[in-house]
Formats: C-alpha cells, structure tokens, sequence
C-alpha cells in the first residue's frame, strides 16, 4: 500500500468521525464517564482513590508497552528516523493514539504497528523529513519485538504470581507481536493470558476492550485489577468498573478531570505491597 492510498484512507477516517471526535472532545463523558478531579497524589507512595475498602482483585490486568517494557529503544529508533529530532516523538505518539480513535469510531481497523507507521509516515511529512513507508514501519516494528522490561517488573510479577493472582495482559498491539514480545523479555511464564484488541477490532479505552476480557474469564469488573501507566487507558477500565493502578512512569501523569485510580504507585513492588495490606483487610473482615 502507498503512502499516498494509506493517506486517503485516514483522511476519509477523519472526515467520517471528525463530528463525533469534535462531541468528544466536548463532553468527555461520551468516551469516558466524567467525574470528580483528583487530589495529586504524594511522591513515591500508594494512595487509594476513596476511604471505601477494596477488596482484593482475583485477577489483574496488565497493559504491556511502557506499562512493563521499556520504551527507551523505540524511542531512539522513532528518532533517528525523524531525522535525530526526538523532540517529535510526543506528536508521533498522540497522532497515531488520535488514529486510533478514529479507526474505532469510524469501524475501520488496521493494527496498531500499522498506525503507527502511517503516523510516522504523516509527522515526518509535515516537517518536510524524507522517509518511506518501509523505513518508518523498521523504526517501529523492529524495536517493538525486542523491549527490555523496566527494572522492577520480573520481581514485580514473581511476588503478584506467588500471592496466587491470575495474570492476564491486554494490548492494542497484535497478539503475535506481544507474543515475540513477552519472550525476548523472559515474561511469557508470567501471564496465564494474552488478549490483544484485534480480537474485537476496537482499541482501548473503548469499554469494549475491557468487557471482552470479563466475558472471556467469566469475572465480574470489581474482581478485576488493571494496571497501566497510561491515564487513558485507566478511565476507559474504570468506566466498565474494574479497579484501576497508575504506574508513574517518567514523563506519564493523570488526566486531573477523572477521579483518582484506586491506586497511584512509582512501580510495581509497591502494587504487591498495596494488594497484601487489602489482603490483610480482608481478612480482618
């Protein structure tokens, strides 16, 4: 596929959907249910989104791309085929995060390694930098298979596997990519399953997402954990009523116009200390 078909394809994308974009834009509550604004969390320490008790999660979800593994390659390599201009990757990531919201809401769908070549493809364009399509889809890809897991990620899921969590994880990438993925970064044994968004061709947050996942283990929403350093994907998983986690990646904070997530953490040793004390209530009660 040309660039050019590939250009005229988004572009009448967004022609269908820049109404319903425009409403959501307006009233966020279309995508996400709006609530109260949060208080800002205190540095370096688990918080809990209300006084109200949790009870413990029988199983915990986890997002996959800057959430476990490091993004720090993809971004060099995003880079360099920009030009050396890293100053481009916040627009490369929101223009192919706001393509994605077009292809589900105008029902079209491509893989996500897909869009975000076209994105690159599209950034690259408008700051007048040459690059092909086969060029822009090896920036990504190739460091996509091969992420290194952030440092506090393999004992993390070693305590959360221990404690007799069932592990699950939930991308918008393809499920062969996650797959190559989990193995060049020794994870595969952690996690019972992997779902991927192509399943039901809609990317997260669309609730959708998240109730595929329910369905799929048969658990209700206040059974279910999910852990993301993305804001975004965190509301679209509190609409559909799981508890949610924010890992304070760097350069990863919350939408300040949704209420708190149940829990606010720097990494994930602090999930399993969360999880044990909500443990511990429980069995108190």
């Amino acid at each position: 596929m040309t660039f050019s078909t590939m250009e005229k394809m988004m572009m009448k994308s967004l022609r269908l959907t820049l109404p319903l974009l425009a409403m959501a834009w307006i009233c966020p509550a279309m995508v996400v249910s709006a609530q109260t604004p949060h208080a800002t969390p205190k540095k370096n320490q688990a918080k809990t989104a209300s006084d109200a008790p949790l009870r413990r999660p029988k199983v915990i979800i986890f997002d996959v791309n800057e959430t476990l593994l490091d993004l720090a390659p993809l971004k060099a390599s995003v880079g360099k085929a920009l030009g050396g201009r890293e100053d481009l990757l916040p627009l490369w990531f929101s223009t192919m995060l706001h393509y994605s919201l077009v292809e589900t809401l105008s029902e079209e769908h491509h893989h996500f390694g897909e869009i975000g070549s076209a994105a690159l493809m599209m950034v690259a364009e408008t700051q007048g930098i040459e690059l092909e399509y086969d060029e822009a889809k090896a920036a990504i890809v190739t460091p996509l298979r091969s992420l290194p897991p952030h440092g506090d990620v393999v004992a993390g899921l070693e305590a959360l596997q221990q404690d007799g969590y069932q592990i699950v994880s939930l991308t918008n990438s393809s499920d062969a990519g996650v797959q190559t993925q989990f193995q060049n970064a020794g994870l595969t044994d952690f996690f019972q399953k992997r779902y991927s968004v192509d399943s039901i061709q809609k990317f997260k947050p669309h609730p959708a997402t998240y109730r595929f996942v329910l369905d799929d283990l048969g658990v209700e929403p206040e059974d279910v954990l999910m852990v993301a350093a993305h804001a975004w994907d965190l509301a679209g998983a509190k609409n559909v009523g799981l508890q949610t986690a924010f890992i304070k990646r760097p350069g990863k904070t919350l939408y300040p116009l949704l209420s708190e997530p149940d829990y606010v953490v720097k990494d994930l040793s602090e999930i399993v200390a969360a999880l044990r004390k909500t443990a511990d209530r429980d069995s108190d009660r």
